[in-house]
């Protein structure tokens, strides 16, 4: 029976903190549309929300400083002719923002200098109208995203089945990744040369997005359900959540070099019915799952091609929409890792903090490393001529002591490229080899993986009951002595039944070296199972007078050891098991005596308390 180690983690006790509904963002109208979509987004400045608008789309923008309730009218961000349907943050500038809509039309808005929800009194809150129109696709824009290493470089799916990539500055899409059927999710990697998409098809495409066609294309969840992708930073590993085709949540791990299939298989979560959304954290290697109608946030942290369950933040109020802050914002000071944004009821937002509890006073620099800052790494035109790179990380310790952010140079920096998409995508493409090849090395496999890709929860008590009892089930007396040979872990060895020695014992002579094993097995047991057993009685050879036929026949055959008498072997194994009889005896009289013991205690118990409660 194996012991059950810990496993050492900084973010093992991790915890999700929520907050008072007077220091949340109350009093709002969230869009109530169907369509698959987190509903806000966040920056270390701002918060943004799909409106519950007439007359056309709008959002609301909301400064992070601005909390409890809200006015009832606030200035919008309106232009759209239809629903907003999603939303996102320009990386590099957190006073942009893009914005897709039901009238299949992408805007590009900025935030006002001194940007407030407050107006004076008699004075009307003044909408925002937008920077720039994307116009390009012919039906509903359902997701927009801004590339993570390049300035101003945004892409769009829309329910024309495809992916437009846009110059935002020059306003026109440069790239279009076709599509079968309506996106469901898309990613950017690190470097943002790479995009991985879901669509309703049930297909998961790995995109080197400059050549327009997927590197991969491969079969993602079976469910029917929507189903979310992030990419894991830097790691080359992409995690999904879906459904099966039992509609039970599911959480999927994936190879960029080999993904024909998650790695460890696909686990499975939970059978409630609402869409998983995944939020990686590349800082602290975590990933967030929230779903969507149930107010749970779980966290695992990814080690060694595996997601280990850390913990699981449980509230009593359903989320619609969740939107995770950027590392770069969140309070150092109270040892804040993430800070989460979920919509309760439709009318507020909870801000939720996820802590290491540490009792220090200083900045503390291993669960805090450096991080993405606001420069991006190239242009966008840099961008489409090929360049990639990860753009420069900051300090964090610096934006602790209140000071600007000093910046670290990213490892890599960016370089002219224009390979094959499978070359890129190849891990053999590190082996250099000087010779021309026509044919793209295939991807290399990972080796068969020992252990799933996934490490649940702690079992509970109750399972954990039911595995003791199993456990102590495996020493009982079986009926089939080749039972026994199911489970070759215990320490305990099998004793010889007597009617099996005795009938060894009256075998021919050519035999009698066998019940010499008898007495050995007979002795070991003896002195494991009982009290130490006088070596007269196993020594001392018993020759019976009534079987002349053994001693007859051991005369015509070579002279045995010592210890391989044939006979006496049957009345050592007698001896043994009257020996543990008799112990078995003693022990149940114990338990009897103690069993007395405790029901004369348990009467006397009786007796004082019916005392005290008479003089009482």
């Amino acid at each position: 029976m194996s012991g059950r180690f810990v496993r050492s983690s900084k973010y093992r006790h991790v915890f999700g903190r929520p907050t008072r509904k007077e220091q949340c963002y109350d009093n709002l109208r969230i869009s109530k549309n169907a369509w698959d979509t987190n509903l806000v987004k966040a920056n270390p400045q701002y918060l943004a929300v799909n409106w519950e608008a007439s007359g056309g789309g709008a959002f609301a923008v909301i400064p992070l400083n601005e909390k409890g309730r809200l006015p009832e009218q606030l200035p919008l961000f309106r232009g759209h002719k239809a629903v907003v349907l999603d939303t996102d943050w320009n990386p590099f500038d957190d006073s942009l923002i893009a914005s897709g809509s039901d009238d299949g039309k992408a805007f590009v808005w900025r935030v006002p200098e001194d940007f407030t929800l407050r107006t004076e009194e008699g004075e009307d809150p003044k909408d925002v109208a937008p920077l720039k129109q994307l116009t390009g696709h012919s039906r509903k824009v359902g997701h927009v995203l801004f590339n993570p290493a390049a300035a101003n470089v945004l892409a769009t799916s829309s329910g024309d089945y495809t992916v437009k990539v846009w110059d935002v500055e020059a306003g026109s899409p440069h790239l279009t990744l076709k599509h079968t059927d309506i996106v469901q999710s898309l990613s950017w990697s690190a470097n943002g040369s790479l995009m991985v998409t879901t669509s309703r098809d049930k297909k998961l495409r790995i995109w080197d997005v400059r050549q327009e066609t997927p590197a991969h294309t491969v079969p993602g969840h079976a469910g029917a359900k929507n189903s979310r992708v992030t990419w894991m930073g830097e790691h080359g590993r992409i995690a999904t959540t879906g459904f099966s085709k039992m509609s039970d949540r599911q959480l999927g791990l994936w190879d960029l070099r080999d993904p024909k299939e998650p790695i460890g298989g696909f686990h499975v979560l939970d059978s409630i019915s609402g869409v998983c959304m995944p939020f990686w954290d590349e800082a602290t290697k975590c990933l967030y799952l929230a779903g969507k109608g149930d107010g749970n946030i779980r966290y695992f942290e990814y080690e060694h091609d595996r997601f280990e369950y850390l913990s699981e933040y449980k509230s009593a109020d359903p989320q619609r929409g969740v939107a995770f802050l950027p590392k770069r914002g969140v309070n150092m000071h109270e040892n804040e890792v993430m800070r989460a944004f979920k919509t309760v009821n439709d009318s507020y937002i909870e801000p939720v903090s996820f802590i290491v509890p540490r009792r220090a006073e200083v900045f503390q620099g291993d669960i805090y490393p450096p991080v993405v800052g606001t420069k991006p790494a190239m242009s966008a035109a840099e961008w489409f001529d090929g360049m990639e790179g990860l753009p420069p990380k900051i300090d964090l310790e610096s934006i602790y002591e209140g000071e600007e952010p000093t910046e670290i140079p990213a490892s890599s920096q960016p370089v002219s490229r224009v390979p094959s998409s499978s070359t890129m995508l190849s891990p053999s493409k590190q082996d250099s080899d000087p010779a021309p090849s026509n044919k793209a090395p295939e991807p290399i496999k990972e080796p068969a993986q020992s252990s799933p890709a996934f490490r649940g929860p702690p079992p509970s008590m109750k399972e954990q009951t039911s595995s003791i009892a199993n456990l102590a089930s495996r020493y009982d007396d079986k009926a089939d002595p080749s039972s026994s040979d199911d489970n070759d872990s215990s320490s305990f060895e099998e004793v010889p039944k007597p009617i099996e020695r005795q009938h060894m014992a009256a075998k021919p002579p050519a035999a009698t070296e066998k019940p010499a094993a008898g007495i050995t097995e007979a002795a070991a047991i003896t002195r494991k199972l009982t009290s130490p057993v006088s070596p007269t009685k196993l020594a001392a050879p018993v020759v019976s007078p009534s079987k002349p036929a053994s001693s007859s026949s051991s005369s015509s055959h070579p002279p045995p050891a010592p210890a391989a008498t044939s006979f006496p072997g049957a009345a050592s194994d007698q001896v043994t098991l009257q020996d543990i009889k008799a112990l078995l005896e003693s022990q149940s009289r114990t338990i009897s005596g103690q069993s007395e013991k405790i029901a004369r205690l348990t009467a006397e118990v009786d007796r004082l308390k019916t005392t005290i409660g008479e003089r009482m």
